[in-house]
């Protein structure tokens, strides 16, 4: 019988380690990994037993322990708002380098017809005044 309660011990210490190394650090509760692992190591049994009671969070769908739900125990929040969903880009990077082109050189036709208009318009101006003088 012993022999039945160390191998059962030394499954759930195994189980526990390889169950908080897959979690993410969003899952773990109440203290790090690094921390739970050194407990289920040191302590197997009751580490074992702590981390599967206490140290994960389970998914909204899984494992019902006749807890309250968390939702039923904090206020209501504001659920955050979605994030907008972001278009995928369906053009090649060929298609993509040669609209950057076309862009740059609009812009660089545009700040050309600005100059000349300037250019134009400061002239016309000193010559309307010469004219009148």
């Amino acid at each position: 019988m012993p022999f039945l309660f160390t191998l059962l011990t030394i499954g759930l210490m195994v189980f526990a380690v390889v169950d908080i190394i897959r979690r993410d650090d969003s899952q773990v509760r109440y203290m790090p990994r690094f921390v739970w692992l050194l407990l289920v190591v040191l302590i197997p049994l009751l580490g074992g037993i702590l981390w599967f009671a206490l140290g994960r969070e389970y998914p909204e769908g899984g494992i019902r322990l006749g807890r309250p739900s968390r939702r039923d125990t904090t206020q209501t929040r504001p659920s955050a708002p979605a994030a907008p969903v972001v278009p995928l880009d369906t053009r090649t990077t060929e298609q993509q380098i040669a609209d950057l082109d076309r862009e740059i050189e609009e812009w660089r036709l545009r700040d050309e017809i600005e100059k000349r208009k300037k250019e134009h318009g400061g002239d016309s101006a000193a010559n309307s005044g010469a004219q009148e003088g």
